[in-house]
């Protein structure tokens, strides 16, 4: 990984007013979902997360990744960003939809994914790329809002 100043290109580190970025970007496959799970426990022990945060937030990096995946237009790439700030580490996942239906947040799925992640949301831009955002900030329990700590 490269940091620099600047924008950032797929694959790069973005550092520099107190920022650090990194962003992905692979096919929508589910064979390079590894990539993504080993970058996202690389990120998080680089902010002391526990083994324990650190798995949870690599299951939830997966398991949005499989939510997106289902939806994605054939041969299209899905990017992740990832921000890390102090005690936290921002994922957004983004994908190329066929209709651009936002995951439903009343199932076991949805559930899953705020328990081990924390903080969740969804949008879907005008091109039907639909985004799945995560938040989780080291030393939050699973069901603790940033206020209760």
């Amino acid at each position: 990984m490269t940091e620099q100043m600047g924008t950032t290109r797929a694959g790069e580190a973005l550092s520099g007013a107190g920022r650090d970025v990194v962003t992905l970007r692979l096919p929508a496959a589910g064979a390079y979902l590894s990539v993504l799970r080993t970058a996202t426990a690389s990120l998080a022990s680089r902010l002391d997360f526990t083994i324990d945060e650190i798995e949870d937030l690599r299951i939830a990096v997966d398991e949005a990744c499989a939510m997106l995946l289902t939806q994605a237009v054939p041969g299209a790439d899905l990017e992740c960003s990832f921000e890390l700030t102090g005690d936290a580490i921002a994922v957004s996942v983004a994908v190329l939809t066929l209709d651009g239906q936002e995951p439903s947040r009343d199932t076991f799925a949805w559930t899953v994914l705020t328990a081990l992640a924390g903080e969740v949301d969804s949008s879907v831009d005008t091109e039907n790329r639909v985004t799945l955002s995560l938040r989780k900030r080291r030393g939050e329990f699973p069901g603790e809002t940033p206020s209760d700590s």
